[in-house]
């Protein structure tokens, strides 16, 4: 198990699971989000191979309706 930061709040995660596994775990629809991952945008093609790391920031965000 791993510790990261997710949208500012301390999270533990099995390490062992790449980005697509965990966005759902945390209540994210992997098509509806974009993720940053230390302050990087992550493409979405790549959220099936990466791993995250003790002390990873990520940040989810999710589009906002409204005009």
């Amino acid at each position: 198990m791993i510790f990261i930061s997710l949208n500012n709040e301390r999270r533990e995660c099995d390490a062992a699971l790449v980005l697509a596994e965990l966005l759902p775990e945390w209540g994210f629809e992997c098509e509806k989000i974009a993720v940053a991952v230390n302050g990087d945008f992550v493409p979405r093609s790549q959220y099936g191979e990466l791993r995250l790391n003790t002390g990873d920031q990520v940040d989810v965000l999710a589009p906002v309706q409204g005009g």
